[in-house]
């Protein structure tokens, strides 16, 4: 079992995302956490390097309103590191992904949170900026 930090959960359903990657995506929307057990009626969140299922709001019209997963790779709520720095980031973005976990762009812009590019290694091959 691969030992994961607990991460603050910013993300609630519904949540507006930026897409961060050049698949023609501009706005994706929260749907719904993969592999998220809660309490009934607690609405399901997410943080930094979880696959969710996302709904393309606003992009090029092949991509509008498709269902799509994508992983988060930068949210605004700080979050604790294990060495206790608090790390918090501008905006809430995420990268669309295929459902076996391979990107569907090629670039991604802006930074990408070290628990992402741990957790899947294809957007640390990708990824510009790690912090």
């Amino acid at each position: 079992v691969e030992y994961r930090p607990h991460i603050a959960r910013g993300l609630p359903n519904g949540t507006k995302l930026v897409c961060a990657d050049n698949t023609g995506a501009k706005v994706l929307r929260l749907i719904n956490v993969t592999g998220y057990k809660g309490r009934l009626t607690r609405v399901p969140s997410a943080c930094v390097g979880e696959m969710v299922i996302v709904s393309v709001r606003r992009g090029t019209p092949d991509l509008k309103s498709q269902v799509l997963p994508a992983v988060i790779i930068r949210q605004r709520r700080p979050f604790r590191r294990p060495e206790g720095a608090r790390i918090q980031f501008e905006d809430n973005a995420a990268v669309i992904m295929t459902p076996e976990g391979e990107l569907k762009g090629t670039e991604i812009r802006g930074p990408v949170a070290k628990e992402a590019a741990e957790r899947w290694p294809r957007i640390a091959n990708v990824a510009s900026i790690v912090c």
